[in-house]
Parts: structure tokens; C-alpha cells; sequence
């Protein structure tokens, strides 16, 4: 197999099945090795039968492909940083970690409890921070010794994290984290030869099919705009020596659009050049409100 991802070494987290499993299908299909990363849990985090990670190894490898399993916890430390051994012990470099690994627990906030807040942050928030901070260490190492990579980071938000989902509140915030983990990722670690980016995509797995049933259903005939290989060519790209030069930045990708987010900006300012009075500062933001674009709406408002 030869492709943009020729040699390159690829962690992919969360790859036993949907977006992951997709994603390093099409790193293989590219001539990247990978390193296949999956608990193999259900979609509320309670441990699920059989290995998806090996299962996806072996049809890598059945193609003709590189690949290995890691069933590790990656929001762990010791699971994160045993899934950047593998790739280090096994093929003896890491070029791009993709981070995907997640699940849902949907509520309402008033009905959400403490642990369903904690579990889906650790899963997701925690699960982006801790294999970045181990890679990002194995190549600042590299860096420092006079090996300068050209390492990728390709992280996945959601349009939840975005605009914010009805009945998604931890999951809103934990993908929203997620994007300002990226921001000041891609900042500190370009110094280190590290591009950093990240997704918001739209597709069908086990977490969106049941959430979005209407949306998510396969078309009987045509192209099929909910499929997760639609989302995988764009995370190629990003983790490849192709990308050069574009770190910091969010993508929305769906079907076949991609969309580059340019997230919060300023808008119309007010500045009295002294302290406002609580009426005073209520008539500007008013005014303030009546210039500025109207927000996107909120998922399943």
C-alpha cells in the first residue's frame, strides 16, 4: 500500500467501530501503520464482549496493512502512555495521533447526575489530553535531540461543542474543551515540529443513530451523506505531511461539505472609557445585541 500517509506511524483512539474504525481503514488504505486503540465498551462506558480493536487490526491487516491492537483506558495515564509505547515499541516512531475515543450520557441538566457529568469529561476532555500530552512529550524529545518531526494531532469536537446540544450538556462542554485543548496545543507544540487541528464531524455511529435516528438513517439508494468514511478523507489529510503548515484550526465536515469554523470573534464594542452603571451597561448591550449577528441555533432546540 502506498498513499499520503506512505510509512507513517498512526494512533488512532476510539477505532473499533464508526468514525475511529473508519478513519483507520482509510490510514491503511493510504500506507500508514497503525496502531488500533479500543476499549471496547458500550456506548454508556460499561465494558462490552469481545476486542473491536483487534478485529479492525486484523481486517487492516487481511488487506495487506499494518496494524496492531491496544485495548488500553486512554484516559488514564498509564493507558495513554501505553498506547504511545506500542506505537514507539512496535514500529519505533509516532507521526500522528488521532483523537477519537468517546461515549454519551444524555440528560437533561436537571436529571444529570454527578457521575454521568464526570464520566463523559473524563472520556472524552481527559481522553484528548493525556495521549497528546505522551505523544507530545515522545516529540519534543525528538525535537530537542535534533529529529525534528513533522507530527500531526487531529482531534474530534462536535457541532455540539460548537452551538451546544439540548439534553447534551456534559457532552457539549467536553467537546467544547476539546477545542481550546487544540487552540493552545497547536501553540505550544509548533515550536516541536507538532500541527495540532481538529473536527466537528457528522456522521452515523452507535452514538448518533439512536440521538439522531431521523437524520442518521441510510438512504435505501445514492450517496449515503451520513456515512463515516465521508469524514475520514479530510482526518487523513490533516494527519498527513500534506497539511503543512495548517495547525490551530476547526473543520465541520459532513457529507461531502467541509466547512473551516472560525469560532468566537469580536463583534460591535461599546467602550464608555469609565465604569457603566447597571442601566447604562443594560441600554449597550441591548444596543450592542441589535448590531450583532444572530447565534446559530442550538442542537434540538
Amino acid at each position: 500500500m502506498s498513499g499520503i500517509c506512505d510509512g507513517r506511524v498512526v494512533v488512532v483512539t476510539g477505532a473499533g467501530r464508526g468514525l475511529g474504525r473508519a478513519h483507520a481503514l482509510a490510514y491503511a488504505a493510504e500506507g500508514a501503520r497503525l496502531v488500533v486503540n479500543d476499549l471496547g465498551v458500550g456506548l454508556d462506558g460499561t465494558p462490552g464482549p469481545g476486542s473491536p480493536a483487534a478485529r479492525v487490526a486484523e481486517e487492516i491487516r487481511a488487506a495487506g496493512g499494518e496494524a496492531v491492537a491496544h485495548g488500553g483506558d486512554v484516559a488514564t495515564s498509564d493507558g495513554a502512555a501505553s498506547l504511545v509505547a506500542t506505537a514507539l515499541e512496535t514500529y519505533g516512531r509516532l507521526d500522528t495521533l488521532v483523537n477519537n475515543a468517546g461515549f454519551l450520557r444524555d440528560r437533561m441538566l436537571v436529571n444529570l447526575d454527578e457521575g454521568d457529568w464526570d464520566d463523559v469529561l473524563r472520556v472524552h476532555l481527559k481522553g484528548h489530553f493525556l495521549p497528546l500530552k505522551h505523544a507530545a512529550a515522545h516529540w519534543r524529545a525528538e525535537a530537542k535531540a535534533g529529529r525534528a518531526p513533522a507530527a500531526r494531532i487531529v482531534n474530534t469536537s462536535s457541532g455540539a461543542g460548537l452551538l451546544g446540544s439540548v439534553g447534551q450538556g456534559n457532552y457539549s462542554a467536553a467537546k467544547a474543551g476539546i477545542v481550546a485543548l487544540t487552540l493552545v496545543a497547536a501553540a505550544e507544540l509548533g515550536r516541536y515540529g507538532v500541527q495540532v487541528n481538529a473536527i466537528a464531524p457528522a456522521a452515523r455511529t452507535r452514538m448518533t443513530e439512536r440521538t439522531f435516528a431521523e437524520t442518521m438513517t441510510a438512504p435505501a439508494a445514492g450517496f449515503d451523506a451520513m456515512a463515516p468514511e465521508n469524514v475520514s478523507p479530510l482526518v487523513v489529510w490533516l494527519g498527513s505531511p500534506a497539511s503543512t503548515g495548517v495547525t490551530g484550526r476547526v473543520f465541520e465536515t459532513e457529507g461531502g461539505r467541509i466547512t473551516v469554523m472560525e469560532g468566537w470573534h469580536r463583534g460591535p464594542t461599546a467602550d464608555k472609557g469609565g465604569r457603566w452603571s447597571a442601566g447604562e451597561a443594560g441600554e449597550a448591550a441591548l444596543k450592542l445585541l441589535g448590531e450583532a449577528e444572530v447565534p446559530g441555533a442550538v442542537y434540538g432546540a
